[in-house]
């Protein structure tokens, strides 16, 4: 549905290119994220996709059109672009009824009224807003202006709609329960979304795939699990949750020498320059539940206990002084100063390599 070739942008006086070689294939009815901290190029690769910015080179292809072609002189203009936006600021016009507002792309495209009202109700209904299409927009919640603002989006039945965090300007709590409401309205229409967002979270639970990106580049792509799990750079590692970051000195077979000492992994990798593991995955023991020595287990004293609710946070000294975050289940009762013992499980070790520049 979406290509993208090998696309750089430049803005004039910046230092460095905003973009830098980024290519990408969207599926058609994929919901795909670009994640990455402030500044990384997800928002400016949007915006050339949606014929906002004019990158220094590249292709940009969507269902079929060639929207952009930097070596072939093509700039196909946002209004005849087969796309809907919605942006993080909603966008309402508030001398207007919810009806109107959703009802204006229609409009600006000359449709009848008959299939307008027709249209606009039907999306009304979808985002939960049916009886609410004569309320004037001033005397929406935020909630329901974004609910508004993604009607208005989906009324133009566009082949893809290009979001640009459009839920961080609401409360921790609607947030979470729009991010549901949002993939399992454009899941049951089939559209094609292409999603920016910093927040990753928010990322891990809408996205069929995410590009992770980083100073303009993409870093890594792959399924929320993939990534999260199993990614393969110390960026991917850390952006995506905590991890603990091991250096290697020697990898060979399944076999790794670390600052912590020899390591076992689950599979062979050659060539890594580090391995991590997620506090989750770090097993502490205490007490009776310490077994004898043996591969990825390592002696120390707990530092530290923080108790947050669904689970604990704790800290462990080793031997070598390196510390290690794990994360245990409340429930279990652990005393700072106790000899615990530390396991890395294999299976959640993760090989990664060194990043290019």
């Amino acid at each position: 549905m979406v290509n993208i070739q090998d696309l750089w942008l430049s803005y004039p006086g910046a230092a460095h290119p905003s973009v830098r070689g980024v290519s990408l294939d969207i599926a058609a009815g994929e919901f795909f994220t670009l994640l990455g901290p402030s500044g990384c190029g997800k928002t400016s690769t949007l915006r050339s996709v949606a014929g906002l910015e004019t990158p220094s080179a590249g292709v940009i292809t969507i269902a079929e059109q060639r929207v952009f072609d930097h070596s072939g002189a093509v700039h196909v203009p946002i209004h005849a672009r087969d796309i809907a936006m919605v942006f993080q600021s909603y966008a309402v016009w508030p001398h207007m009824t919810v009806g109107q507002n959703v009802a204006f792309p229609l409009e600006v495209k000359k449709l009848a009224r008959p299939e307008i009202g027709r249209r606009v109700a039907e999306v009304l209904e979808m985002v939960g807003l049916g009886d609410m299409a004569q309320r004037s927009a001033t005397q929406l919640s935020g909630g329901q202006q974004q609910r508004v603002a993604i009607a208005r989006a989906l009324v133009r039945r566009a082949a893809v709609m290009l979001l640009d965090e459009p839920l961080s300007n609401l409360d921790a709590k609607l947030r979470e329960q729009m991010r549901i409401e949002l993939r399992d309205l454009l899941k049951r229409v089939g559209m094609t979304a292409i999603y920016v967002t910093h927040d990753q979270e928010e990322a891990l639970m809408l996205s069929d795939r995410i590009a992770l990106m980083n100073a303009g580049q993409l870093v890594e792509i792959g399924t929320p699990r993939g990534l999260y799990l199993s990614p393969t750079t110390v960026f991917g590692a850390t952006f995506l949750g905590a991890a603990e970051i091991l250096s290697v000195s020697r990898c060979q077979g399944l076999q790794v020498d670390t600052e912590l000492g020899p390591l076992t992994l689950a599979r062979g990798q050659e060539g890594l320059s580090s391995v991590a593991i997620r506090p989750e995955a770090i097993v502490v023991r205490q007490g009776s539940e310490i077994l004898p020595e043996g591969p990825n287990r390592i002696a120390g004293q707990l530092h530290s206990v923080v108790f947050s609710g669904r689970q604990q946070q704790l800290v462990v000294q080793l031997a070598s002084g390196r510390k290690l975050n794990a994360q245990v289940d409340a429930t279990r009762p652990f005393d700072a100063g106790a000899p615990v013992q530390v396991e890395l499980p294999a299976a959640r070790l993760m090989g990664l390599k060194k990043e290019p520049a």
